[in-house]
């Protein structure tokens, strides 16, 4: 692409290990940070540029505004507070819904024409909620969703199976949060079959689940799993890769859900998701896929009554 411009909105702990990831990949030639606290953008743009001088090839990072979208490949939104200890994601839903509304005012007028990719929590929720108030198709805009589990899902099956996770083919989906589920049936290692293997589901799937809690109450917050989780997005959307990988997207009829954002793997290029894969689920995925989805659906519906409040900026 011709354009090869990023910009990250929110200079946190997120935002900023996304910056230095994408830096220290090379796909992007200019990344630009921006946060309500512009000394905070300033300082973490600067930290990030102060690495580049010893990678092989340039990369401008600097400190921007919201105006700095209109021209951009990639828009992504790292607003929010982070999770405590004992929080779950959907617990941020109040905090996360104001300051995505606030934000969406200030994106609405630019016309974004570039993908737009949401890794505030709770993920899907917070995808669902900022696509509507930007009026954006599904396919420009989107979550990580359950990228990051299936990051975790697969060390998991590597520690479990001893093989190298380059041979592990496997996606989490559903909820990117507790009642995330993981279609075992289409799990393979080296091209063999779960099912063929001695390994415990349910030992994987609460390893997975909680793996993100457990760097939480180890250190206060989850960054560089993520921030090299939106650098493979990003490499897809910029290169237009058209690869296979997790997005929270809305779904329209497929895995018999309409309606909502979830976790599920999506064809991945230049414009965004282009399509939705369909996995064929067992009986027993399907009922676990369906009470995620659920999960999520009263979240949407909570949002909304957020965003109607008197408590949520219009």
């Amino acid at each position: 692409m011709e354009n090869r411009k990023i910009v990250i909105i929110g200079a946190g702990h997120v935002g900023s290990h996304c910056a230095y990831a994408l830096a220290a990949s090379g796909i992007c030639e200019e990344i630009v940070l921006v946060d309500l606290i512009k000394e905070k953008a300033e300082a973490q743009a600067l930290d990030v540029a102060d690495s580049v001088s010893f990678m092989d090839h340039a990369v401008s990072v600097r400190a921007g505004s919201c105006s700095e979208c209109r021209d951009a490949a990639l828009t992504v939104v790292a607003i929010g507070e982070p999770r405590l200890p004992g929080q779950t994601r959907l617990d941020l839903l109040g905090r996360s819904v104001e300051l995505l509304s606030v934000l969406a005012n200030e994106l609405k007028p630019l016309s974004l024409t570039c993908p737009v990719v949401t890794i505030t929590n709770p993920a899907d929720i917070a995808a669902d909620f900022l696509r509507k108030k930007l009026g954006m198709d599904r396919r420009q805009c989107f979550g990580t969703g359950t990228l990051l589990d299936t990051a975790r899902l697969i060390r998991c099956l590597s520690q479990a199976s001893g093989a190298d996770r380059r041979s592990i083919q496997a996606f989490s989906m559903g909820e990117h949060g507790d009642s995330s589920m993981i279609p075992f049936s289409s799990v393979t290692i080296g091209g063999v079959p779960f099912a063929k293997l001695n390994l415990n589901k349910e030992e994987i799937l609460t390893k997975t689940r909680q793996a993100g809690m457990d760097i939480i109450e180890g250190k206060g917050s989850t960054e560089f799993g993520i921030g090299r989780a939106l650098t493979e997005m990003a490499a897809c959307i910029l290169r237009d890769e058209k690869r296979i990988l997790p997005a929270s997207v809305l779904l329209q009829g497929e895995y018999g859900q309409t309606g909502i954002h979830c976790g599920v793997p999506c064809r991945i290029g230049r414009n965004g998701v282009e399509a939705v894969i369909e996995l064929e689920l067992s009986p027993d995925e399907k009922e676990q896929f369906n009470a995620s989805c659920e999960v999520i659906r009263r979240h949407i519906e909570m949002a909304a009554s957020i965003n109607e409040s008197d408590h949520c900026p219009q």
